[in-house]
């Protein structure tokens, strides 16, 4: 008999949903839900620029209507039947952690607190907390360096308890009311079973493994001394906490009779431990070793997996390395950064021609086909919202050097699109520096699809071949195939990743161009070390060194044209 399963990305601005064929993962039915509340379903504070917050009764509308809408789009198909769908996946952004209280409901939709940003979710792009990631940072580097080794070293801004320590600090009212503090990965899978209570919520080992310092070889989360010498509350919360964390191969519970008749699905159906986006997505654009898969969205979440005896591995300034946080059995590897299209977005919607939209940016990227590489003279580095791999640093912003006169919109876009690409190989050379080969890469998400000059820049950069994802949706295609095995369709990952994961698509090669990128991406180096390390070396050649690059791009372009 056909069966169908549903996956469930919740990303930025919206919601996704997919409903999938769980015999070779065909896509029969798809709907998208903006989130209503905020600019973009974002809560900002214009005295502080650090915040970025949702409210939690998006995610409830958006499963709704996106799960009725994408069963309604399957009905196209004459094999297809709503009784037929066996289990849900659900992938969501992180860390982003909410405060809950001991019914575990959400703080933000009680009316007291429905309007009060410290009692909505903290997404993962708020830095509020950059000061507290560094105290822990510090604190973690005296009595518990193991913490530190398995999350790179440095614990980020971007991360569960650096959060929630500054929740406590900043408005006791909201952590007096906090009885436990969850990441939305796990908080959503429970809302769908009716098991939000702190005793019943189960947590998934992607949230706790990456963000929250959570590691079989210290017995589970932190020392709760060690988390009370940070702040009182710490350790208040984290009694709330069940020792036992899941991975994606383990149901967080059968779907409720209430959410049941609201979507019109079947009571008891399998719903999967929630995971963060990439690491999902990374299942949907089928990973195994040695493959790196980029989820290039707003931000880019970089995934890697590697065999369980390479259970010693640590690599400074990863996102974390843990056990099963992507494939059961395999080790995790997260790395990424903090943005990519957000800086698209920020210079065609504020800064460039004046359409915003998917119109500017595609005007944006005519104009710069055709440019050369190094041809603009411009360089940038890729910190508009911090560095998140390898330098673990959210206090870091952005830059470009060599603008003129005569420096062009067209210039900037390309210098943004090749900064991404730059960023992307300070992190593929720092896997391969700690014995962690590279040696394919899959991009996937919707600039991954419709920007083919981002994508040959990308493989140019890496001197690598790069293939993209044949769908727009693996990650919630990811969910969808984890719901097939929580519901015993495909006995494990492995089968069901060789049935239902992403065939690819288009795949780019490293052009002529390789060894252009080579000069500008050493001088990329400079700049990145010499603003982000301290100590680094002298700065003074770059603007000439880049003015020499353009001037043998401008001779190579006459040479050719005569």
């Amino acid at each position: 008999m056909a069966s169908f399963t549903i996956g469930l990305d919740f990303g930025t601005n919206s919601v996704r949903a997919v409903v999938v064929d769980t015999s070779d993962g065909n896509e029969l039915g798809t709907s998208v839900f903006n989130y209503p509340s905020g600019d973009q379903g974002v809560f900002y504070d214009a005295g502080d620029d650090n915040v970025a917050r949702q409210h939690p009764a998006d995610y409830l509308k958006g499963i709704q209507h996106t799960v009725r809408a994408a069963l309604d789009d399957a009905g196209r198909f004459a094999n297809f039947s709503s009784a037929d769908v066996v289990g849900i996946g659900i992938d969501t952004t992180g860390s982003s952690p909410l405060p809950i209280d001991g019914h575990g409901t959400a703080l933000a939709l009680l009316p007291e607190f429905e309007s009060n940003l410290d009692a909505m979710v903290w997404l993962w792009k708020d830095h509020t907390s950059f000061q507290e990631a560094e105290e822990i940072t510090r604190s973690a580097a005296e009595t518990h360096p193991e913490y530190l080794n398995k999350c790179g070293g440095r614990y980020s801004s971007e991360w569960f308890w650096a959060k929630l320590m500054k929740l406590a600090r900043s408005n006791p009212e909201v952590a007096a009311r906090t009885y436990s503090w969850v990441e939305i990965a796990d908080w959503i899978p429970a809302v769908l079973c009716g098991t939000t209570s702190p005793t019943r919520l189960r947590r998934g080992i992607c949230a706790a493994g990456h963000k929250a310092m959570y590691h079989k070889l210290w017995g589970g989360y932190p020392d709760e001394r060690w988390l009370a010498s940070l702040h009182p509350e710490l350790e208040r919360i984290a009694d709330s906490f069940s020792t036992e964390v899941y991975d994606v191969s383990h149901p967080a519970g059968q779907l409720s009779k209430e959410w049941a008749e609201l979507l019109g699905l079947t009571p008891g159906i399998a719903v999967a431990i929630g995971a963060f986006d990439a690491h999902l997505g990374a299942i949907g654009a089928g990973i195994r070793e040695h493959t790196l898969v980029k989820v290039i969205g707003t931000s880019t979440c970089d995934i890697m997996v590697a065999g369980a005896q390479d259970e010693e591995l640590d690599v400074p300034g990863l996102c974390g390395i843990v056990p099963s946080s992507v494939l059961p059995g395999y080790l995790g590897l997260e790395a990424g950064q903090s943005a990519v299209g957000d800086i698209y977005n920020w210079f065609v919607n504020q800064i460039g021609p004046g359409e915003a939209g998917a119109r500017g940016h595609t005007a944006l990227t005519d104009e710069a086909s055709q440019l050369l590489p190094g041809e603009s003279g411009l360089l940038t580095l890729d910190w508009h919202n911090g560095n998140r791999t390898v330098l673990v640093d959210q206090r870091l912003t952005g830059l470009t050097v060599g603008m003129s006169l005569h420096t062009t919109q067209a210039d900037l876009y390309r210098s943004l699109l090749e900064a991404s690409a730059f960023g992307a190989r300070v992190i593929v050379e720092r896997l391969e520096a700690f014995g962690v080969p590279v040696r394919s890469v899959i991009n996937c998400g919707g600039i991954s699809a419709r920007n083919p000059l981002a994508m040959q820049i990308y493989a140019d950069v890496l001197n690598r071949p790069v293939t993209v994802s044949a769908g727009l949706q693996t990650c919630a295609l990811g969910s969808a195939i984890a719901a097939a095995v929580v519901a015993g369709v495909h006995p494990d990952f492995k089968t069901a990743v060789a049935a239902m994961a992403d065939k690819g698509g288009a795949t780019f090669q490293p052009s002529t161009h390789v060894q252009v990128y080579e000069r500008l991406f050493g001088l990329y180096r400079q700049l990145h070390d010499g603003f982000g390390i301290a100590g680094a070396k002298d700065l003074s050649a770059v603007m000439k060194e880049l003015l020499t690059l353009r001037d043998d791009v401008m001779r190579s372009r006459l040479s050719t044209a005569a």
